[in-house]
């Protein structure tokens, strides 16, 4: 089923001042947008990591930043942003507390002054060895097949809103 957006009336009926039905099955519910089920799955996602990230004193959004890192390091702002989907003015104040925190610098590249580099510390190095141990998979209740599936499917889904957007990647 297509999510779709429709107009309501303010009381949420067709504007004849009835409320709708709510066993009437062209009323979508909420349960019904695989927007929402994404949505809701993030911030679940998000809960689920909380205890563990807490322990490493970073959030979700610096977690990302880091692994990011992990898998390339010295790279510019902007990149790392194109990789997190995030936009540098988002992206700038987690690096700061990245780099409060002594698992980044920050340096201008010699090359180009405008562009800002990205290197872990050792610290930020160190750091990958104590995050090894978080892993979600038996919280999903998935199987490993299923959980590389939804995974691929989802970043398919992904990929396919970005080109209908005209968005990046």
């Amino acid at each position: 089923m297509k999510d779709t957006i429709s107009v309501k009336a303010p009381d949420g009926g067709d504007g004849s001042g009835k409320r709708p039905d709510p066993k009437d099955p062209k009323i979508r519910k909420l349960s019904d947008f695989l927007c929402f089920a994404i949505y809701s799955a993030n911030l679940a996602f998000g809960r689920a990591y909380k205890p563990l990230l807490d322990k490493l004193g970073l959030t979700y959004t610096q977690y990302v930043t880091i692994v990011s890192l992990w898998e390339e390091d010295d790279i510019t702002v902007g990149d790392l942003g194109d990789k997190l989907f995030l936009e540098s003015n988002t992206l700038t104040p987690i690096l700061k507390k990245l780099e409060a925190s002594g698992y980044v610098e920050r340096r201008r590249d010699p090359a180009d002054e405008r562009q800002v580099r990205i290197h872990l510390t050792e610290a930020g190095r160190r750091l990958r060895e104590e995050a090894l141990h978080i892993n979600l998979l038996s919280a999903t209740g998935l199987e490993p097949d299923e959980f590389a599936k939804m995974q691929k499917g989802v970043v398919k889904l992904r990929t396919n809103l970005l080109k209908a957007t005209g968005g990046k990647k």
